[in-house]
Order: structure tokens, then sequence, then C-alpha cells
């Protein structure tokens, strides 16, 4: 099975047309989102074509196919629209035999881990950096932000198939890839 994982849309109905898209040509069947959905933060300039009511549609209409985490820019009344749920902290996923923690990251990650044994993977957003590493015996994946990239990084996203990990933007270059072990 083919996996699309977002970060940090931050009610960019711009970026979240083209993640949709993106989404749609990629063959995924999954859209695992990090959080950050509609809200863009007191620390954040708006991004490009801000519109949230515009993003609630476009992610409603695939409310079916989105696993999500809450991102520290989502709340209760983000719920309240999202037909999907947005508020668990974390998730846990067994794919290809991998097991993978996701999360935002404003809670869990590098420095904070969730309770993790050699050859887990993290998998957060919010830093907006995108990151695929190995850190002492854990893996660190991070697609990026997907409408305020930092660290001189464009919009990206990520493909997970077969325990390859491919960051994209979204002219449909690979912008970091990791194979995740046999």
């Amino acid at each position: 099975m083919k996996y699309m994982i977002a970060s940090d849309i931050h009610g960019s109905a711009y970026y979240c047309r083209k993640l949709i898209d993106a989404y749609k040509n990629s063959g995924a069947e999954r859209l695992i989102l990090l959080g950050d959905i509609l809200y863009h933060g007191p620390r954040n300039d708006l991004p490009k074509e801000y519109a949230p009511k515009e993003v609630i549609s476009m992610l409603n209409s695939y409310k079916d196919q989105i696993y999500n985490v809450r991102g520290n820019c989502d709340t209760e009344v983000d719920q309240m629209v999202l037909e999907f749920p947005v508020l668990s902290d974390y998730a846990l996923f067994v794919i290809d035999g991998l097991t993978i923690y996701a999360t935002h990251g404003h809670i869990y990650n590098k420095e904070h881990l969730l309770p993790m044994k050699k050859g887990d993977i993290l998998l957060h957003g919010h830093t907006h950096i995108l990151t695929a590493e190995i850190s002492g015996d854990i893996t660190i994946l991070n697609p990026g932000s997907v409408s305020i990239p930092k660290g001189g990084n464009p919009p990206t996203y990520a493909l997970l198939e077969d325990r390859n990990f491919r960051i994209m933007d979204f002219e449909g270059n690979i912008v970091k890839e990791m194979n995740l072990g046999d």
C-alpha cells in the first residue's frame, strides 16, 4: 500500500489544492496528516491563499482516506468542522513490518521520544524542515511543510511505499529519499 504524508498546511487553500492533486495522481490509498491543518499560528506569516474554510471542504471530501494527528495549532473548534479525527497527539502504525509513531512534533520529538525501541520510526512535522535520518537506534522522518517551509526547503510532502520514504516537491521532484530497511 502507498501512503502520502504531509504536515503543516496552515489553512493555505493554494497548497491544499496542490496536495490533493498530488494525492490523486500519486496512487496513494491513504493520506497521513501530521497536524496544523487550518490555522497559521502566531509565529508564522499568512500562507498563500489563506482560506481555512476552503481547506475544510477539500479535506472533508477525503475524510475516509485521512489519518491525522493533532498539531499545536489544531483545536477542538477545528474538530467541529473537520469530519475526521484531529485531536490525537500521536498514532501508531505498523506498515510493511515497520513500527511508525506519527505525531506533530511539538510534544514528542527527537529530544522527547515516545516509548520507542531500536528500529522504530518517529514521523513528525512541526519544524517545517524536511528530515530523513537515523538518530541513535531510531529513524526520524519529517516530510517538511506543505505551505510554510523553512530552512531553504521548497513546499514538500512525502510518499511511503515498500519501505521507501521519498520527500517530494510539488513539481514531482524527489528532494530526499531513504530506504527504511529490509
